[in-house]
């Protein structure tokens, strides 16, 4: 049989390689409990102040229905994540993934404020234990390159997603069905992915089983609850309280003296050395400052559009529905542009752009604005998901197997610390200005300059790596 020669003399690229139809069906499982997750970041939101008077939550205890699954859902991630690397990550994700759907039936039917925030708690500790495994799970099940690109491109998409539809599916839940159909979602969704999970997901787990670094998971831990809970507590209340100032310091002594701890361990929960490389401690730093930062805005902007311009719940919905779909389509562009540029390079451009688009928001106006803000925000969003997917290929690029669910756990619990202190630190300066328009105003301005002083680091940083 004759061959052909190209007319140019080359060789001509090999296609990119497709996915199997298991390997679809690997990649739905993983990135459908992942979506679950971000939803029950936001689907409560709406339904807080209905939830609030149907269960006897005072206003100073209401944050509790967010705070409750905020602390083991952050606080648990490094822990959770080296449990699995050592004892198995599917065994701990379908174990993570059945307590949360327990937790969310409790949720659901709750007749006290007792048990509906043991609920959001158990939730929490489920949701700690499917994030870095299922993150794993994904890195370890599709290899390094145009795969695992994709893999991750979907899997930041429907984060993302999640997060808004969340948002939107939230309030016509409420509004419909009352707000235990919110938590009644949750649990439908879980109880859907978890009997596909066990006969698709591979067991996969570091082949030498070191000791389990206990000090270090006490002193981490700790730290990030303690962390955690003086933020979100300091969203409500401030941080004169006494309980803040308290929890904000044995938190930092907390995570002294983990660090401590981690330099002298022989197994260490987190290697010091791996958090020296320039991809991973920059990486994360990229991702720190796209989930805080964008968080931040769309706080903002929901203050804005509905107690300033006078938009209903149902239109701000709306008006975020829309950056969802921008998002689905920013999922399936970001790995090409990885493909041409490479993740370091895509994380900064899309950080730049997030600070441009952030700045653009400076541009609404006291009485009008809708329109600005709503094509700013989506634009933006388009950016915020490509350093999402490029900063966790950053991160987890040329770590071994064996140290993945170190390295998501890494990614994940700067995700969670991102989504909490955003708000808590520039969100409150959005109600202390002369009026509410000055103050998110304000935040705006902040913002834009803070992702601006991350993207000039990042230049810097990421170029001087290997």
């Amino acid at each position: 049989m004759a061959t052909v020669t190209p007319v140019s003399g080359t060789t001509p690229a090999p296609a990119p390689p497709a996915l199997t139809g298991r390997a679809r069906l690997v990649l739905f499982v993983l990135c459908a409990a992942q979506f679950i997750v971000a939803l029950d970041f936001s689907v409560l939101n709406v339904a807080l102040p209905v939830l609030g008077a149907d269960l006897g939550l005072d206003r100073s205890a209401l944050q509790w229905a967010v705070t409750a699954f905020a602390l083991p859902s952050g606080g648990f991630l490094l822990l959770f994540g080296r449990i699995g690397d050592l004892y198995g990550r599917k065994r701990l994700f379908l174990g993570g993934l059945g307590l949360f759907a327990a937790a969310s039936v409790l949720a659901t039917v709750a007749w006290d404020p007792a048990s509906f925030l043991a609920g959001r708690a158990l939730q929490g500790l489920g949701a700690a234990a499917i994030v870095p495994t299922g993150m794993s799970l994904l890195t370890t099940s599709f290899p390094e390159g145009p795969l695992r690109d994709r893999a991750l491109g979907i899997s930041g998409t429907l984060m993302s997603l999640g997060f808004t539809v969340g948002m939107v599916l939230g309030g016509v839940l409420t509004e419909s069905l009352g707000w235990r159909s919110t938590m009644g979602l949750l649990a439908v969704f879980a109880l859907v992915v978890l009997p596909l999970a066990p006969g698709l997901l591979t067991e996969s787990r570091t082949p030498d089983r070191p000791r389990l670094d206990v000090p270090g998971a006490v002193t981490v831990t700790g730290g990030l609850l303690a962390l955690i809970y003086a933020l979100t507590t300091a969203a409500e209340r401030g941080f004169g309280g006494t309980d803040v100032l308290l929890a904000l310091a044995g938190g930092l002594v907390l995570l002294t003296v983990f660090v401590i701890v981690e330099s002298r361990h022989p197994a260490p929960l987190v290697s010091l050395p791996m958090l020296r490389r320039r991809t991973v401690a920059f990486g994360n730093l990229g991702g720190l400052v796209t989930f805080s930062m964008m968080s931040t805005i769309v706080f903002v902007l929901t203050l804005y559009l509905q107690e300033t311009l006078g938009l209903s719940a149902f239109a701000t919905g709306v008006v975020f529905g829309i950056q969802g779909v921008f998002s689905v389509l920013a999922g399936t562009l970001t790995p090409r542009v990885i493909g041409r540029l490479g993740a370091r390079r895509t994380l900064v451009v899309s950080l730049a752009g997030q600070a441009v688009l952030t700045a653009a928001l400076l541009g609404v106006g006291e009485r009008s604005g809708a329109v600005v803000a709503t094509v700013a925000v989506t634009l933006a969003s388009m950016f915020h998901l490509g350093a999402i997917i490029s900063y966790g290929l950053t991160v987890t690029s040329g770590v071994r197997d064996e140290e993945q669910g170190l390295a998501t756990g890494l990614v994940t619990t700067t995700q969670q610390v991102g989504l909490t202190v955003g708000i808590p630190m520039l969100g409150v300066l959005a109600t202390t200005g002369t009026t509410l328009y000055d103050g998110v105003r304000t935040v705006i301005a902040l913002d834009t300059a803070i992702v601006l002083a991350a993207v000039l680091l990042l230049a810097v940083g990421l170029r001087r790596a290997r």
